[in-house]
């Protein structure tokens, strides 16, 4: 998933997020699993392996499905931002030791376990395996007692207008958002949907796509209530950082006009240097050179004083 604070709560983590995103993708759309019917489990899982060292696995999210007082499942959800090869590995290792924790509670009934992947990569498709012996070197005529596991990925910036209708939170909103983005990188939100989990959604979109920018928006959250509001704070922001870009070119401009103007007069410049500085990008540096610029009564004095 890429790097995140395990102390905040993600998107799915909501009790109607995470059923809508199982109603919208599991059972296209009918609302066969009520936020009211699920139940955080865990999200850590320990296991003891061959080297009889206790380790931990930590899905993104889990819960348990219950009609009534009967568990009917354990659900789980695991967010990707981009392919992950072993992703297969990952997901029977959260299932196993999911199965394994029932049997440690000496459970008369095993619940299901059921793991999903959401990805949200706008570059490419998911175009690695999804079963685990395809990424295995299965020695001749050992195939058929070797046991398959199969993950089920869903490519969220791929899916259809229909298939983003049946999604009925702000997980709609999110994934209109990716096909959007996938469709055109410069997209710029204009969906007017109000955004129930405004943190969460920002912090979503800032680890799937990388962008700082919803970061950043954090701290005036309240004044964002749609994806319009956020199209209206990038705006902002572009336009901030435009005027800092500005300050800085006319700052540099100034800085070469100036030290080229000093060494003219002084007679130490020829074509080289002046070129490097003119080309040079840093600023701070530009200032070291103007003070170099005044020593130096040469220009072999002054391009030696550049090295």
């Amino acid at each position: 998933m890429g790097e995140k604070d395990i102390t905040e709560k993600i998107l799915a983590d909501y009790n109607d997020v995470f059923a809508d995103i199982m109603n919208g993708l599991l059972f296209a759309g009918e609302q066969r699993i009520l936020p009211e019917a699920l139940e955080n489990t865990s999200i850590h899982s320990q296991y003891k392996a061959e080297d009889e060292k206790v380790h931990e696995l930590e899905r993104d999210v889990a819960k348990y499905w219950k009609e009534k007082e009967v568990e009917l499942a354990i659900c789980g959800i695991e967010n990707q931002s981009v392919v992950e090869k072993n992703m297969p590995f990952r997901v029977i290792g959260y299932d196993g030791t999911a199965y394994r924790s029932q049997l440690l509670e000496e459970r008369k009934k095993i619940l299901p376990v059921v793991t999903i992947v959401l990805y949200f990569g706008t570059d490419r498709h998911w175009n690695s395996e999804k079963n685990i012996k395809s990424l295995m070197e299965i020695p001749e005529g050992l195939d058929k007692f070797v046991n398959d596991y199969s993950m089920q990925v869903f490519e969220i910036a791929w899916l259809t207008e229909e298939e983003i209708e049946r999604f009925q939170s702000d997980f709609r909103i999110v994934a209109n958002f990716f096909v959007k983005k996938r469709k055109n990188k410069d997209y710029i939100p204009d969906d007017p949907t109000e955004i129930k989990h405004v943190d969460e959604v920002l912090k979503l979109l800032q680890v799937m796509t990388g962008d700082d920018r919803y970061k950043e928006m954090f701290k005036k959250k309240k004044e964002v209530h749609s994806m319009c509001d956020v199209a209206e704070r990038l705006e902002k922001m572009g336009i901030a950082k435009g005027i800092e870009l500005g300050r800085e070119e006319q700052k540099k401009a100034s800085r070469v006009e100036f030290i080229l103007r000093v060494l003219e007069t002084k007679g130490t410049v020829d074509e080289k240097t002046r070129k490097r500085i003119e080309e040079e990008p840093d600023v701070d540096r530009l200032d070291i050179w103007f003070t170099k610029a005044l020593k130096a009564n040469t220009v072999q004095e002054f391009e030696q004083a550049l090295d």
